[in-house]
This record gives C-alpha cells, structure tokens and sequence, in this order.
C-alpha cells in the first residue's frame, strides 16, 4: 500500500484549506484511514480517522467542528478539509492507512504534506 498526500500549503486563520491522501496498492486489505499531524517539537497526534466506508469517523478534540474527513473509494482518496484553522493547526499532516495482510496488521504512511496557518 502505498499513501500519497497533497494540497499542504499556506492559508489564513479562519479561511479553509483540504488535503488530499491517494492510496494505491492492494487497497482491498485496508480497514480505516486518517490523519495524523506533527508540529515542531512536538509528538504526532491522531487528527481524525474514518472507516473504509465512511460509516464512521473519528476526530481529536481538538478539531472536532471544525475538520472534516471524507473518503472517495471510486479515487482511492482521502479529504480532509481544514475550516477555520488555527495557528495552532500548523503542522506536517501525514495520512495513513491500517489494515491486515497475510493474517498480519500493517499501518502505512504517507509522506507528509505542510500546512502553514498564518494569522
């Protein structure tokens, strides 16, 4: 499996701004999706995650009402969509995938896109 980010860049505090995370490979064995993000100097913390058919979602407190993941399964792709970030919202968003393979669980990384919140 692999996890493709892109959309990262810079938006303004209380504007909007949606990464996306295209996920290629055996797809098939994947059983939930999310993002998880990584400020400097600080550890990575889970963003939100979603099931593989969008029945369910997750999201950290810290952006509950005001991010949104959604899932695309006829592009193989991930949203997530920043409304009204905060500075503190700055942070590389990497995206991941779980799921079992052989009888055994992976997780999978993308390689991080930058989201830059200027206020």
């Amino acid at each position: 499996v692999q996890l493709v980010e892109s959309g990262g860049g810079l938006v303004q505090a209380g504007g909007s701004l949606r990464v996306s995370c295209t996920v290629s490979g055996s797809t098939s064995s994947i059983n939930a999706m999310g993002w998880y993000r990584q400020a400097p100097g600080k550890q990575r913390e889970l963003v939100a995650s979603i099931t593989t058919d969008g029945s369910s979602t997750n999201y950290a407190d810290s952006v509950k009402g005001r991010f949104t993941i959604s899932r695309d399964n006829t592009k193989n792709t991930i949203y997530l969509l920043l409304n009204s970030p905060k500075s503190e919202d700055t942070a590389v968003y990497y995206c991941y995938a779980d799921g079992y393979y052989l009888g055994s669980h992976y997780r999978a990384w993308g390689q991080g896109t930058q989201v830059t919140v200027s206020s």
